[in-house]
C-alpha cells in the first residue's frame, strides 16, 4: 500500500475524506504533502524495526508474535536491571528508577492541607472503617494524608466520590495551588487486600491524583509476563500527563470560572460533537475505542493529548540505556504512532507501538490472545495534526488554549 491509501486502511476512514482534510489544512497551516511524507515514515520505520528484528516474514501473525517476544525479552531485562535498585520491595525500586528517568519539572497542583481538609469535612466511613477507627486525626497517626487520598479510590462507592469531589472542588481558585515536585508514592502492604478489586477493575496497579501532583502503586504483584513493563511505561505516562494538566491548571486559574473548568478536565470531559466542520478538530481526552468501538468521533479528525503524554513518556524509556544490565529499548523509539495492515491481516491493524503490544502479551499470556491497536492508531492521528501545526511544543500550546472547548478551529 503506498500514501493515502495505507493512512485510510489503518484510521479506518475513506481515502477522499483525507485528501479532502489535507488540502483544507493545507490551506489553513501552509503545509503541503504532509499525509504522504507521514505515510512513507510509517513505511520506512516498519522497515527498519523489522530488519532490526531479522524478520523476513512480513505476515501479520508473525510479526505480532516477533513483537510480543521482543516485549518479553526487554521486560526480563529491565526487571533484572530494577531488582539492583536500592528499595525495600519491587514497587519501591521501580517508582526510585521511574523518577530517576522522567525529565519533568516541578507542577502547579492544589496544597496538601485540602486534601486533609476535603478528608475532615467528607468523613468517608468506609475508609475509617477499614483502618478501624473512628476519626481523621486517628487515621493521620499512622499513614499520611496522600496515602488516605489516594486509598478513597479502593475504599468508597464512586456515588460516594462524585458527590464528594462534586461539593469539594467547586470553589477552588488559583490560591488553593501551589508549586511542588511530582510525587510518586507506594502504598503499604495493608492496602493490599482492599486495593484487589480496583486493580482488577482498571487492569493494572498504578493510579494518579492530577490535581494534587501525585502517582501511586497498588502494593500487587502481578506476575503475568507484560504487565511490569506495561505498567512501568504506564508510570512515566502518568508523569507527562500530570505536567500537561499542571500546566492547563496554571492557564485557567485566572478564569472566573476555573472551578467548574477544573471539574471538567479531572472529568476528562469529551464533547458530544459527532460532525467536524472543515477546519476542525477534536480534543478528545480519552481512549473511545474501549468504550464503544464504533463511536462516530473515532471517524472524525482529532487529537489526544493521551497519545502525547505516552509519545513523551515510551521517549524517557526508550532513551534510557543501562548496558551492564543489557538493558537497551531504542527499538521502540518513534514507534507509538506506527502501524500497519498487512496483507493477510484481515483489514486488522498490526501495532508496532510498545503499550499496545506489552498488552497484547499479557493478553497472549492470559490465553485470550488479542491484539490491542487503539494507543497506536489515536497516536497516528495526534502525529498527523502535529504535524500540520508544526511540532510537539505548538501542539501543546494550541491543546492548552483551546482544551476548555474541546475542539481546535482553524
Amino acid at each position: 500500500m503506498d500514501g493515502l491509501n495505507s493512512l485510510a486502511k489503518i484510521l479506518r476512514v475513506d481515502e477522499t475524506f483525507l485528501e479532502k482534510l489535507d488540502r483544507e489544512m493545507a490551506k489553513r497551516c501552509g503545509k503541503t504533502g504532509v499525509l504522504e511524507k507521514i505515510a512513507a515514515a510509517n513505511i520506512e520505520i516498519i522497515n527498519q524495526a523489522l530488519n532490526l528484528l531479522n524478520s523476513a516474514n512480513r505476515s501479520a501473525d508473525h510479526v505480532r508474535s516477533i513483537l510480543r517476544q521482543t516485549i518479553l525479552n526487554h521486560e526480563k531485562h529491565l526487571m533484572t536491571f530494577v531488582d539492583k535498585m536500592p528499595g525495600k520491595t519491587e514497587f519501591d525500586k521501580a517508582a526510585k528508577l521511574v523518577k530517576k528517568i522522567a525529565k519533568i519539572d516541578k507542577g502547579f497542583f492544589l496544597k496538601k492541607k485540602l486534601a486533609q481538609q476535603i478528608l475532615e469535612k467528607s468523613k468517608p466511613a468506609e475508609l475509617f472503617k477499614y483502618l478501624k477507627v473512628k476519626t481523621l486525626a486517628e487515621a493521620l497517626k499512622t499513614h499520611d494524608v496522600t496515602e488516605l487520598f489516594s486509598a478513597l479510590r479502593f475504599t468508597e462507592s464512586e456515588e460516594w466520590m462524585h458527590k464528594t469531589f462534586e461539593t469539594a472542588y467547586s470553589n477552588f481558585g488559583a490560591n488553593d495551588f501551589e508549586e511542588r515536585e511530582i510525587e510518586i508514592k507506594v502504598l503499604g502492604p495493608e492496602w493490599k487486600n482492599v486495593s484487589e478489586k480496583f486493580v482488577a477493575k482498571k487492569h493494572h496497579n498504578v493510579s494518579h491524583l492530577k490535581e494534587f501532583g501525585v502517582i501511586f502503586l497498588n502494593p500487587i504483584s502481578e506476575n503475568i509476563p507484560g504487565k511490569f513493563l506495561r505498567d512501568f511505561a504506564l508510570l512515566l505516562h502518568y508523569f507527562h500527563e500530570i505536567e500537561f494538566y499542571s500546566k492547563l491548571f496554571g492557564h485557567y486559574s485566572a478564569k472566573p470560572d476555573f472551578a467548574e473548568k477544573l471539574k471538567m478536565f479531572l472529568r476528562g470531559d469529551v464533547p458530544d460533537i459527532y460532525k467536524t466542520e472543515a477546519g476542525e478538530w477534536l480534543i478528545v481526552q480519552r481512549y473511545l475505542a474501549k468504550i464503544n468501538p464504533s463511536d462516530a468521533r473515532l471517524f472524525l479528525p482529532r487529537v489526544n493529548p493521551e497519545s502525547m503524554h505516552w509519545a513523551r513518556g515510551e521517549r524517557d524509556l526508550t532513551s534510557f540505556q543501562a548496558p551492564e544490565a543489557n538493558l537497551d529499548l531504542k527499538l521502540w523509539h518513534n514507534l507509538d504512532w506506527v502501524g500497519c495492515v498487512f496483507a493477510d491481516s484481515n483489514e486488522e491493524i498490526v501495532s508496532f507501538d510498545l503499550e499496545d503490544n506489552a498488552m497484547s502479551l499479557v493478553s497472549f499470556m492470559e490465553g485470550k490472545n488479542e491484539s490491542f491497536n487503539y494507543h497506536q492508531r489515536e497516536s497516528m492521528w495526534t502525529k498527523i495534526f502535529e504535524e500540520y501545526v508544526g511540532g510537539e511544543e505548538k501542539m501543546e500550546r494550541i491543546l492548552i488554549e483551546n482544551f476548555d472547548k474541546g475542539v481546535v478551529r482553524f
